[in-house]
C-alpha cells in the first residue's frame, strides 16, 4: 500500500451556526475554484431551498478544491443532531475533520455530538476557532473548552494533538494564533496538508465502494456518491452490489464523475481514496457496498443511532380534503414515505392496521418538521398527530430519552427559566455566569419535557434566550405529568368563513390563531382558551342586519391581532386528541373527531375504559 500524497479527504463539523458553510465558501473561492467574473451565491453548498431559507444545513454534501498541487475533498456536514444520520455516514468518506468552534459561544451540546462521532470512527482533528473578530470574542478560553471536551470523550493521544487555527469565515482570513491572522486562509489550507493523513492506495486488491450519499438526476437516475475504499473503478466494469441483508446482483458502471468546486467532473478511472459519484447503477440504496464482481466483499453495514421520536402521518380526511393538493390518497402518502427511507437512513416507517395511517419515527421535531415542510411544498396533503418519544424496555425496566438541554438566558429571565424547566422534570447539571449579563445553564431532561417547550421559552425570554439539546441517554421513566400544554382550546361550532363580527364576539375569550376571512370547518380549533377547558365557539357569526341606528355604529372596531404559527410551533401545539393538516398552502389545527356530540361519546367512552368500567 502507498500513499496518495497529493488527496486529503476531510469532513467539516460543528454545532449549527458556527459557520461550516461559510467557511467552505472562502476555501472555494480562494482556491480559484470560480472564476473571476462567477457569479456565485452566498453559502454556495447550501443548494436546498428550505437550508436557504433557514441559515441552517440540512443535507450533508461534497466539493473538492485544488491547492497548490494538491487535491482537498471536502464535506460540508448538518450541524443539528436531527441530521446526525448525515453525519455518522459521512465519518466513513474521510481521513480528518475540521472541527469549527465559534469564538464566543465555545463549545455547544451538537458540538459534542459531532465530535464525538469523528473520534469514535479515530479521524484526525484539526480544530478551527471561528468568528474571532466577532466582539467578546474569547478564543485562548474556548480552545481550553474544547480540550476539557476531547478529554471528556476520551479521545487517544494523538488526537489530543490537535492543532489549532484561528479563523474568521465572513471575512476569509486565518492564522495560527489569535494575535496573528494573515489576510488569506493561507494558514488553514497548510495545516490540513501538514496534519490530515493522505489515503493509502491498494489498487491489486478488489474493490470496495460504500455508497454514503444518494443524489438523483433525471438523464442518469440514482447517483450514488462515496469514497472507493480499496482497489480501482472504471467506466463499463461490471461489478457486483451487495445489500445490507448481503443479497448480490450484478451491474454496469455507465459513468464516473469525480468533483471540481460545485461541478462534477466526468473520469474514466478511480483509485481507492478517492471520492467520487456513479451512474448506472438503478436501485442502489445508501449503506450497500459496489464491489469486485468476481470476489464481492460486503463492507460493514452503516449503524445509525435508532430514532427518538414519533408521529402518525395520516390521510387528509378534513372537509377541506382535496382543495389544494395534487397528491392526497394513501398510496401517494405511502410512496412518498418509502421514497425518504431511500435517502434518509434515520428515518422509520411503519404501516398500522389502517391503510390510511403510518407511524413515521424520526430524530426530533427538526427531522420530522423538515420532511413535512418539503411533501407540502411538493403538493401532497396530510395529516399529522402530535410528536410522541419512543420508549424502550432496557434491561426489564421501561425507559425514555433523556435530552442534554445547553441554554443562554439573560439574567433577568433565569429564575422564569429555571421554574418552567423544574415543572418540566429537567435536572440543573451546571451553572455557568461569565459576567456579560447572560448566563449559560446546562440541564438533562426528558425528551417529552421539551416537547412544545420552545415557544414558551422565547416568551419567558423575550426573544432574547437561545436553546440547544442533543440526546444524552435512556432512562428510567419519570413519574408523573411532564410537559404538555396547560391551555385548552376555541373550537369552532360550524363550518363557513370567521367574521370580523363573530371574531370579536370571541376574543376575551382567548388569542385567535386566524384573521378574518378564513375558511373554517366544524371541529377546527381556531384559538387558546384563557382556562384550562376547551370550548366551543363560532366565529362565523354575522351581525345582525336591521334599520335601526345604534350609537356606536360609526365606531371603528380594532381586533387583537392573531397568533400565526409556523409549522413547528403547530406541530408542538397538539394535545393527544388532536391532529395538525397539513396542505400546500395552509396548515390547520383540528380535534380528531369533529363533531361535539361525537366527540363528548368518544370522551365518556375512555374514562370508563380506563376506570375498568
Amino acid at each position: 500500500m502507498q500513499p496518495r500524497d497529493h488527496i486529503r479527504n476531510i469532513a467539516i463539523i460543528a454545532h449549527v451556526d458556527h459557520g461550516k458553510t461559510t467557511l467552505v465558501d472562502q476555501l472555494l473561492r480562494q482556491s480559484g475554484t470560480f472564476r473571476d467574473n462567477e457569479q456565485v451565491q452566498e453559502r454556495a453548498m447550501d443548494s436546498n431551498d428550505l437550508e436557504r431559507e433557514r441559515g441552517i444545513t440540512i443535507l450533508a454534501k461534497n466539493t473538492a478544491v485544488n491547492y497548490k498541487d494538491y487535491l482537498i475533498n471536502i464535506v460540508d456536514t448538518p450541524g443539528h443532531a436531527d441530521f446526525g444520520g448525515e453525519v455518522e455516514r459521512i465519518m466513513k468518506m474521510v481521513d480528518g475533520v475540521l472541527l469549527v468552534v465559534d469564538a464566543f459561544e465555545g463549545c455547544m451540546p451538537q458540538t459534542k455530538f459531532v465530535l464525538r462521532k469523528a473520534l469514535e470512527a479515530g479521524l484526525t482533528p484539526v480544530v478551527v476557532v471561528n468568528k474571532v473578530d466577532r466582539p467578546a470574542a474569547r478564543p485562548l478560553e474556548v480552545i481550553d473548552e474544547v480540550l476539557e471536551l476531547f478529554i471528556e470523550l476520551e479521545a487517544n493521544d494523538a488526537q489530543l494533538e490537535f492543532p489549532v487555527v484561528y479563523a474568521s469565515g465572513l471575512n476569509g482570513i486565518a492564522g495560527m494564533s489569535p494575535d496573528a491572522i494573515g489576510d488569506t486562509m493561507e494558514d488553514l489550507y497548510e495545516t490540513i496538508l501538514k496534519h490530515i493523513p493522505s489515503p493509502t492506495e491498494n489498487p491489486d486488491e478488489p474493490l470496495q465502494f460504500l455508497v454514503t450519499l444518494l443524489d438523483y438526476n433525471e438523464y442518469l437516475g440514482r447517483i450514488p456518491i462515496g469514497r472507493v475504499n480499496r482497489g480501482r473503478i472504471r467506466q463499463g466494469q461490471p461489478v457486483a452490489v451487495i445489500d445490507r441483508e448481503g443479497k448480490i446482483r450484478q451491474a454496469r458502471i455507465e459513468k464516473l464523475f469525480g468533483f471540481q468546486g460545485l461541478k462534477r467532473v466526468e473520469m474514466e478511472e478511480a483509485a481507492a481514496g478517492d471520492i467520487i459519484a456513479i451512474a448506472g447503477l438503478k436501485d442502489i440504496n445508501i449503506g450497500e457496498t459496489v464491489a469486485d464482481l468476481a470476489n464481492p466483499e460486503a463492507l460493514p453495514v452503516l449503524k445509525i443511532d435508532e430514532p427518538t421520536l414519533q408521529m402518525n402521518f395520516m390521510v387528509n380526511n378534513s372537509p377541506f380534503a382535496g382543495r389544494e393538493g395534487k397528491f392526497v390518497t394513501s398510496r401517494k402518502l405511502r410512496e412518498r414515505l418509502f421514497k425518504e427511507l431511500e435517502t434518509d437512513v434515520s428515518l422509520r416507517v411503519d404501516e398500522t392496521d389502517s391503510p390510511d395511517s403510518f407511524v413515521v419515527s424520526g430524530r426530533g421535531e427538526l427531522h420530522l418538521g423538515i420532511l413535512i415542510e418539503n411533501m407540502r411544498r411538493e403538493g401532497y396533503e396530510l395529516q399529522v398527530s402530535k410528536p410522541e418519544v419512543i420508549l424502550k424496555e432496557i434491561d426489564g425496566v421501561k425507559s425514555e430519552p433523556i435530552e442534554h438541554l445547553l441554554i443562554d438566558v439573560p439574567e433577568e429571565s433565569m429564575g422564569n427559566v429555571m421554574e418552567s424547566l423544574g415543572a418540566r422534570k429537567a435536572e440543573m447539571t451546571n451553572m455557568v455566569n461569565n459576567g456579560s449579563g447572560q448566563v449559560r445553564l446546562e440541564f438533562l431532561i426528558p425528551a417529552r419535557g421539551l416537547i412544545g417547550y420552545r415557544t414558551n421559552f422565547l416568551t419567558l425570554t423575550r426573544g432574547y434566550g437561545v436553546m440547544n439539546h442533543t440526546f444524552h441517554s435512556y432512562g428510567p421513566i419519570t413519574p408523573g405529568q411532564v410537559g404538555g400544554r396547560h391551555q385548552g382550546v376555541l373550537i369552532a361550532s360550524e363550518t363557513g368563513k370567521s367574521t370580523m363580527y363573530g371574531m370579536m364576539s370571541v376574543e376575551d375569550r382567548g388569542i385567535l390563531f386566524l384573521e378574518p376571512g378564513a375558511d373554517i370547518y366544524e371541529g377546527m380549533i381556531v384559538g387558546e382558551h384563557t382556562r384550562d377547558t376547551d370550548i366551543i365557539v363560532n366565529i362565523c357569526k354575522e351581525k345582525a342586519l336591521n334599520n335601526i341606528r345604534t350609537a356606536n355604529k360609526e365606531e371603528t372596531v380594532k381586533l387583537k391581532s392573531a397568533r400565526l404559527m409556523s409549522l413547528e410551533e403547530a406541530l408542538e401545539y397538539l394535545n393527544d386528541d388532536e391532529l395538525c393538516e397539513i396542505t400546500p398552502k395552509t396548515f390547520r389545527l383540528r380535534k380528531k373527531v369533529l363533531n361535539k356530540s361525537e366527540r363528548d361519546r368518544y370522551e365518556k367512552q375512555r374514562k370508563m375504559a380506563e376506570s375498568g368500567v
